[in-house]
């Protein structure tokens, strides 16, 4: 019968072969070991985000981006879908990862929302932010030690910040091969500060350290929080130019703050802009992280040296402070458990100060003390990422 044919071929011949031909289109058929285990990373992230509550403004778009970009496809096809393939919707928005752009709006918006009141009225805190670099530093000579070549290794250190605007605009820079696997192991470390940063803490302070309380913030006037991000914009970028980007974009957001005339372009820096440009960033990353090209031993090299900085630049904090009150007045002293938060986990390395301080002393309440290191922080890791962009590119 003619309609049991096509062409030549049976009815059923016919129907085989489109199941064939469309089974070979679907992801079942380029699944590999390594999707599996990136698929499986994306929900344990998710788990992270949704039912741990570490960090989930990163954490959820990351890994719904790692879920994303672990679907399998033919490429030979040219479906155009992939984060990978030029002139895919993906593509494009990946470009603002790839070329740097997000990152610097990022910077707009969280000095849009930074109060650097505490560091004002105690500058000296800046130098605790100052030792916490150490952490990138230090990365930085065993990802030389390791092999790695000098840009890959300053792209690496950068983790030891605790920010991962910071590392993927490095990254972008001096080792764009690099960068998903940079950008995942720096946003990593920042959700898991709760875990990461009470044990060496309490391992680096004796109990009578851990009580002591420090004097109250000074109230810091409307002149002076106008006067600082001028300020350190030209302190900090005369010095260290390659900065600018980072730098620029955050005083000038804290500028438009504490002007008390644009207030309308602080909110939406802080807020919408922001937003947008976190979900654009998180899920991009994410997606970066094709099994193919993303389980190498450089990766997991990365994330190995991301823990070991990121484990140095908090103990170097704490023990800074420890060798700073050596030379300060008995009732000027610092408390040394605001020595963790001179990474630029904003704010929740000051939280985790404030916490483990009350674990010891119910009514020493060292949070705002504890933001001045911190937001010195943030400061301090765009400061170092210029220069290592400096020397290296």
């Amino acid at each position: 019968m003619r309609f049991l044919s096509v062409q030549g071929e049976s009815f059923f011949e016919f129907l085989g072969d489109n199941l064939n031909t469309f089974l070979s289109y679907t992801a079942f058929a380029h699944f590999t070991v390594g999707h599996v285990v990136m698929l499986l990373v994306g929900l344990f992230f998710l788990y992270l985000g949704i039912k741990k509550e570490f960090e989930p403004m990163l954490l959820v778009p990351i890994g719904f981006g790692i879920l994303i970009g672990n679907i399998p496809f033919d490429t030979a096809v040219g479906f155009q879908v992939g984060i990978y393939e030029e002139g895919s919707v993906l593509n494009i928005l990946y470009q603002g990862v790839r070329q740097g752009w997000y990152p610097p709006l990022i910077f707009l918006g969280i000095g849009a929302m930074t109060d650097f009141s505490a560091l004002i009225s105690n500058p000296k805190l800046m130098l605790i932010g100052a030792a916490a670099q150490f952490g990138i530093f230090g990365a930085y000579v065993l990802a030389l030690l390791l092999g790695f070549s000098p840009n890959e290794a300053g792209a690496i250190g950068i983790i030891g910040g605790a920010d991962g605007p910071t590392a993927i605009f490095l990254s972008s820079k001096l080792a764009p091969d690099l960068m998903g696997a940079i950008a995942v192991s720096a946003y990593s470390y920042m959700a898991l500060v709760p875990v990461i940063q009470p044990p060496i803490m309490r391992l680096l302070t004796t109990k009578k350290e851990r009580v002591i309380r420090m004097k109250p913030p000074r109230v810091v006037s409307k002149n002076e929080k106008i006067l600082f991000p001028i300020l350190g914009l030209l302190m900090t970028t005369l010095i260290v130019p390659s900065g600018l980007p980072l730098l620029g974009m955050l005083f000038f957001g804290n500028l438009l703050k504490e002007s008390g005339v644009t207030r309308r372009l602080a909110d939406t820096a802080s807020g919408p802009l922001i937003d947008v440009i976190t979900i654009l960033l998180g899920l991009t990353v994410g997606a970066s992280t094709q099994a193919t090209k993303f389980l190498t031993m450089k990766s997991i090299g990365i994330f190995g040296l991301g823990a070991l900085s990121f484990i140095i630049a908090t103990a170097a904090g704490v023990l800074f402070v420890k060798f700073f009150n050596i030379f300060l007045k008995k009732g000027s002293k610092i408390n040394p458990l605001i020595g963790n938060s001179g990474v630029s986990a904003v704010p929740d390395s000051a939280r985790i100060s404030n916490h483990v301080g009350l674990e010891y002393d119910k009514t020493n309440y060292l949070l705002m003390h504890a933001m001045g290191p911190n937001v010195a922080g943030v400061i301090g890791s765009a400061v170092a990422a210029g220069i290592l962009l400096g020397f290296l590119s």
